[in-house]
């Protein structure tokens, strides 16, 4: 594999791995605003963050594991989409988490080191 493509191979690998939790009743997917709202944030802030690191030169990215498509700041774009594919990929674990804790029936707990 050509190594310009591995930071993108890594998040398609990440959304094949949760994509499944969608269909076990995460239910993320079906609601884009929530989870624009959710991403939003994380997307601002970590994007500004990597923006001013850039900048400042304490943060770079090797161009021998990107496409070389950069926005606007320096940010490339592989980077961009790490920050909605990870959150992305996050938060389907909590909410298949979540789902699948909250419809267990009752008197089943989870075994304990005692």
């Amino acid at each position: 594999m050509d190594d310009r493509w591995e930071y993108l191979v890594v998040l398609a690998v990440c959304l094949l791995l949760t994509a499944p939790l969608e269909y076990l009743g995460a239910g993320v997917y079906r609601r884009f605003d929530a989870v624009a709202r959710t991403l939003l944030p994380v997307v601002a802030l970590f994007g500004v963050w990597d923006l001013v690191a850039i900048a400042r030169g304490h943060w770079w990215f090797d161009e021998r594991f990107t496409l070389g498509l950069v926005l606007p700041g320096g940010l490339p774009l592989e980077e961009a989409l790490f920050f909605l594919v990870v959150p992305l990929c996050a938060l389907l674990t909590y909410e298949a988490v979540r789902r699948v804790t909250a419809t267990r029936p009752k008197g089943v707990r989870w075994a304990r080191n005692t």
